[in-house]
């Protein structure tokens, strides 16, 4: 909030600019600051007039809502006029831009993400949002049930933010009226859905968020079907004693159920990525030879045909699944093996096959595949010439 580059923005925009939302918040708490939000009673076009004058870039990214990106040495701001609600459905809004600051704080969803901020570090604070954000309370800003009616998402977030700032138990206002209006979830579209639910899992500990959205059924409404908490706990200790960077989509592989289909009808619901959506299947389709037994040779052969972070995936959820401890040397072992170990380039291609006299056709695939078979097996140690020689010895083998 000090760079140049963002100071350089504030200086086009001229007199009332004021930081607002996660800046601020974050940096009352002293967490990290990623992007920095401008708000200003500026309309869109002045906005734009101003920044170009500067010399900087002023992108359209939401003028209709308005919002400009302003670019900064290559450093992205938003800058959004203050603006008010006319109309909403519970999924968007209708908006006017007005020059009441307070208007504008009191169509935010929490007293947390309604603090302002000048450049000299002066906060305005309109509905007691520094004493929710010091007691780690994420509270609606005004009637709980009206902020949701305006938009259903915030049930979620209500969930997101309690697991990322919250502190004991939820706001009961904000709970009851999440209660109250669950159904509205239905509404939303998978894409939106998602997204909160995957920055929800980030969180250091989602499970006390997790929990209330099970016990209330909020859960049930944007994911119907078996849900494995105990699962995911494990995974988290796993994670923890283990030193591992918060994984969303492991997190959420351990949360869903085993089976395929299941697996597929909740991609299509949320609208996950094709990426998403097959690597939740492959880390569900355990091979059942992984295990704490597995020797380190078995585990190199399947690092080598699965891929390694496929391998890993499936080491996490099967050690969270089985009750083995998180500090478990076995599995601790395969999970390191998964990390460190690069599996090689198989030495030999179509042409070798043709110059040992096999013809073109299925007989070249059909060679490779056998001596990349008899390559694996012997834990990748044959070099390319021991591999020539086996396949000259496929040759000249005698047909029975």
């Amino acid at each position: 909030m000090q760079a140049p580059e963002t100071h350089a923005v504030l200086d086009a925009l001229g007199g009332e600019a004021r930081f607002v939302g996660g800046a601020v918040r974050n940096a009352l708490i002293g967490e990290p600051v990623a992007d920095v939000d401008i708000a200003t009673p500026l309309v869109p076009e002045e906005v734009m007039r101003r920044l170009t004058a500067a010399g900087l870039r002023a992108v359209p990214t939401g003028i209709e809502h308005g919002t400009i990106t302003a670019v900064a040495n290559g450093t992205p701001y938003e800058v959004t006029t203050l603006r008010r609600d006319v109309e909403t459905d519970g999924r968007r809004a209708v908006i006017a831009f007005t020059a009441d600051w307070r208007e504008d704080a009191l169509r935010r969803d929490f007293t947390m993400n309604a603090l302002y901020a000048d450049r000299e570090g002066v906060v305005y604070d309109y509905f007691g949002g520094i004493a929710d954000l010091q007691a780690r309370r994420v509270r609606f800003v005004g009637d709980a049930r009206a902020r949701i009616r305006e938009d259903y998402l915030r049930i979620l977030r209500l969930f997101r933010f309690h697991a990322w700032y919250g502190r004991g138990e939820l706001d009961s206002e904000a709970l009851d009226a999440s209660v109250a209006e669950k159904t509205g979830l239905k509404k939303l579209s998978g894409e939106r859905v998602q997204k909160e639910l995957l920055r929800l899992l980030e969180a250091k500990d989602p499970l006390p968020s997790l929990e209330a959205m099970l016990r209330t059924q909020i859960l049930a409404e944007i994911l119907p079907g078996e849900i494995d908490l105990p699962r995911l706990r494990r995974l988290l200790s796993i994670e923890e004693a283990n030193a591992l960077v918060p994984d969303a989509v492991l997190r959420f592989s351990a949360l869903l159920p085993d089976s395929k289909p299941a697996l597929r009808s909740v991609a299509g619901q949320l609208r996950l990525s094709n990426a998403i959506r097959d690597r939740l299947i492959a880390a569900a389709d355990a091979d059942s030879r992984i295990g704490a037994a597995l020797s380190h040779a078995e585990a190199r052969q399947l690092i080598y045909r699965l891929g390694g972070a496929c391998f890993r995936d499936q080491v996490l959820r099967q050690w969270a699944g089985s009750g083995a401890p998180a500090d478990d040397a076995s599995w601790r072992a395969l999970l390191t093996l998964s990390q460190t170990w690069k599996p090689p380039i198989f030495p030999l291609d179509g042409n070798d096959v043709m110059a040992i006299g096999i013809e073109e056709g299925r007989q070249i695939g059909i060679a490779l595949r056998d001596a990349e078979s008899w390559w694996i097996d012997r834990d990748f140690q044959p070099d390319r010439a021991a591999l020539l020689q086996h396949l000259k010895n496929i040759v000249t083998k005698p047909r029975v």
